[in-house]
Parts: structure tokens; C-alpha cells; sequence
């Protein structure tokens, strides 16, 4: 078009110039532009008749997913942008192939990047018209939605159960069963047994010795304590370190649901916001996993003092709890290992600290310049005082998980099922 324009503005000034009859017609490059646009277009604008928006009824965070768009009407293949919310992300320029029958498809790869229930008002089309004069750009309402949840693919797939029903009751039963601490009961002495097992007082009543049978005890009380503050919303991975404390939670939850534990839940940030007491059964776990879907993002700093205080008055028997949080540096984590410690003179704690992959990374690459070199000091710095704090919770008793986010659910309940072996709790 601006071709077009530009070469009609060069005709009619010559024909200014060249004077005499020439000025009568230097009108007429300007007539032709407007005719040729009035034809190209009618014969170009055609509006889509309709679109279909096709999603998955929701995405686990942190991974990906196709969406299916249809567009009916279309005559030639076309150009579109999608107004992505801020909980998504996908690709910026989106093709349309339109078939014989006038209808155009296309697919998108989504990334679910935040929990929470996003929508896509609009999708804004582009093309050209025939004579390539003009380029049509309207806007389609979409009117769509797609729900981001907490990540339990390990639950679906069934890993978690085998491992946890294999630990408990398949391999370690036999140890379970002979060296736990829960009455299961009385039998009679045979060659072989443990002479420890003997009920003497009850051997002595009956003129026969009889054992005692202990199992390893269940229902004990495990608390999933997530702390929401603004240090949790770090990016680690392309996912806020809340959204990976939430992923390894839920996973360590359905285990200590199928090891016939009680979970309950605990959310706080610059005060305590949520608790839910212990309860039994799959049902916890629904409700926990709804709850972790809610759960929003905030700015606020953490008030470990209050929370972990509210948290210890409100569960009075002794109990498993997890703590994921986050720290800078050993100044700022004083007062969260003052109130742990606190904690862990009647509670059993495992403390949950995601390591940074790209920290590890800056120690292992060489300084280009000095900013590089200043970069590993502070890296390293900050490396040596998380280890500090990590070494001062050990010695107070707590159970240390600090891992990588694609490791870190493993470990956790490893270090779950572990102490369920030893019967720690």
C-alpha cells in the first residue's frame, strides 16, 4: 500500500510540475489507489465465521499442553497472536492452515508456568488482501479458560504407592512385624524365636512360655508446613520454589496417606494462615491438594517467629512436620533456627531447602572479568552460609532434605520412609 501511495504521489507531482493540461489530471493516480483499494477489498475481507477453543480440563504446573484452535470461514491460511494470561506462556505467532472446506486449524504448545484459573479473551488475526494493498487485523473473542494445578503426576503414575506399599508392607514387613513398638499379639513360644520376645509374667500364668508380637505403629501425625512468604517466589527451574515445595508436599502427602499416617496442613507467611488437623485416608489428600490449588502467590516477608509458634501451640502431640522455607543468609535465618529448635524439642522436623541449580553452576564455570570473579565470591559466600544453617539444624536434631528440584521429592520421601523404618516418630 505504501508502494502504491508513494508512486501515485510521485504522478501527480510531475503532473504539477509539467503544467498546463498535466495539473488537470493529477487527480487521477489518487482515483485509481482509491479504486483498486475499494476493489481488493471486496474481494479480500471475508470474516471468520466462528472459533472453537479445545483444552485439556487442566494442566499440572510447570508442564505442557496442546490447545486446539478451529477457525470456520477462513479462505487462505492465516497469522494469529493470542493474548496470553500471565499464568501461561506459548508461542507468539500462531499459523493457521486452512483446508479445502474453508476451515483453518492450528496447535499450540502451552507451558503452565502458575497455579490458578487463567482465561483468553481475544485472538487477534492477521492477512493480507489479494491485491496486496491491505492487511486485515481483527480482533475474535475467545472467551476461554484453563485451570493450572499442583503437579501430582507421581501420584497418578502409581510410583509413589508401589514404593511406599513395597517399603512398608512388602520387604519390611517381616522387620515391621517382631520389632516395633505397637501390641499385635501373643503366641507361643517355638524353637527359633527371639528369647527377648518372652512375656514372662504371662509365661508364668499359663505354666507355657508364650512371646509377644509388637508391631511397627501407625497413625502418627504428619503436618505439611509451607511457608508462602516472598522468598518462595523465587524462580528456580522456570517455576517459583513454591510451586516445587507444593509438588514434592502432595507427593510426600499421598505416601504417608497409603502408610496409614495422618496429614494435615499448615500455610503462613508474614502470619499464619491456614491449618487443617491431621486426618486419615485418601480424603486428606483430596483436601490438601484442593488447598494447595488456592493457594496464591504473595509479596509479603515471613514472620517465622509467630508462625512456627501458632503451629507448635496447635499441635500438641508429637509429630512429623515438614517445613519448606527458604532463607538468604545465616543473619536472616537466626530467628527461623531459634523457633525450629523450639519445635524440635517435641516434634520430629524434617526441614525442606531447595537448592538452586544455577548457583552450583557459577562455582563450576570460570570468571571471564572481574564482575564474573565478584559473581563466584558472592556465590560461594552464599553457598558456604547455607551450609552453616543446614549444619546447625542437624545438630539440633532436625532431618535435613536440600536438594534440586527434580530431586528433591524423591529425597523427601526417602528421608519419610526411613524414619517410618526406624519408628522415630
Amino acid at each position: 500500500m505504501l508502494a502504491f501511495g508513494a508512486a501515485a504521489l510521485v504522478l501527480s507531482v510531475v503532473a504539477v510540475v509539467a503544467g498546463g493540461a498535466g495539473r488537470e489530471i493529477a487527480f487521477l493516480p489518487w482515483v485509481v489507489l482509491a479504486a483498486l483499494t475499494g476493489l481488493d477489498l471486496a474481494l479480500s475481507f471475508r470474516r471468520p465465521k466462528s472459533l472453537a477453543f479445545e483444552a485439556p480440563p487442566e494442566i499440572f504446573v510447570g508442564e505442557t499442553a496442546t490447545l486446539h484452535l478451529t477457525i470456520e470461514g477462513a479462505t487462505r491460511d492465516l497469522l494469529a497472536k493470542l493474548d496470553w494470561p500471565a499464568g501461561l506462556s506459548g508461542e507468539g505467532e500462531i499459523i493457521f492452515r486452512t483446508g479445502p472446506d474453508g476451515t483453518a486449524t492450528a496447535e499450540v504448545k502451552c507451558l503452565a508456568v502458575r497455579r490458578g484459573l487463567w482465561h483468553f479473551d481475544h485472538l487477534w488475526l492477521l492477512w493480507g488482501s489479494r491485491l496486496g494493498l491491505l492487511e486485515f487485523v481483527p480482533r475474535l473473542d475467545l472467551g476461554a479458560e484453563l485451570r493450572v494445578v499442583p503437579n501430582i503426576r507421581l501420584v497418578q503414575s502409581g510410583q509413589i504407592t508401589t514404593t511406599v506399599l513395597s517399603t512398608l508392607y512388602g520387604v519390611k514387613e517381616n522387620r515391621a512385624i517382631g520389632e516395633g513398638s505397637e501390641f499385635q499379639q501373643l503366641r507361643d513360644f517355638v524353637p527359633g524365636m527371639d528369647i527377648k520376645t518372652i512375656d514372662w509374667k504371662r509365661s508364668a500364668r499359663r505354666r507355657s512360655l508364650v512371646a509377644k508380637e509388637l508391631r511397627a505403629e501407625r497413625n502418627h501425625h504428619v503436618i505439611v508446613a509451607l511457608d508462602n512468604g516472598y522468598l518462595m517466589r523465587e524462580e528456580i527451574g522456570g517455576l517459583p520454589k513454591i510451586d516445587h515445595a507444593i509438588t514434592a508436599a502432595l507427593a510426600t502427602a499421598w505416601a504417608a496417606a497409603i502408610g496409614g499416617d495422618l496429614v494435615g496442613y499448615y500455610s503462613y507467611d508474614v502470619r499464619p494462615r491456614t491449618f487443617a488437623a491431621p486426618a486419615p485416608g485418601r480424603n486428606a489428600f483430596a483436601r490438601l491438594r484442593h488447598w494447595t490449588a488456592e493457594l496464591s502467590y504473595v509479596s509479603r516477608e515471613t514472620n517465622h517467629t509467630l508462625a512456627l509458634t501458632e503451629l507448635n501451640a496447635r499441635t500438641p502431640k508429637r509429630s512429623l512436620i515438614i517445613i519448606f522455607t527458604d532463607f538468604i543468609d545465616t543473619t536472616s535465618a537466626e530467628l527461623l533456627i531459634e523457633n525450629i529448635g523450639i519445635l524440635a524439642k517435641r516434634h520430629l522436623l524434617i526441614f525442606v531447602a531447595i537448592r538452586d541449580p544455577d548457583m552450583e553452576t557459577l562455582l563450576e564455570t570460570a570468571p571471564a572479568n572481574l564482575d564474573g570473579a565478584a559473581t563466584l565470591v558472592a556465590a560461594n559466600q552464599s553457598i558456604n552460609e547455607r551450609r552453616l544453617v543446614l549444619e546447625r539444624l542437624t545438630r539440633m536434631g532436625v532431618t535435613i532434605v536440600d536438594a534440586k528440584p527434580s530431586a528433591v521429592t524423591a529425597r523427601l520421601i526417602s528421608a519419610y520412609l526411613e524414619i517410618k523404618a526406624r519408628e522415630l516418630i
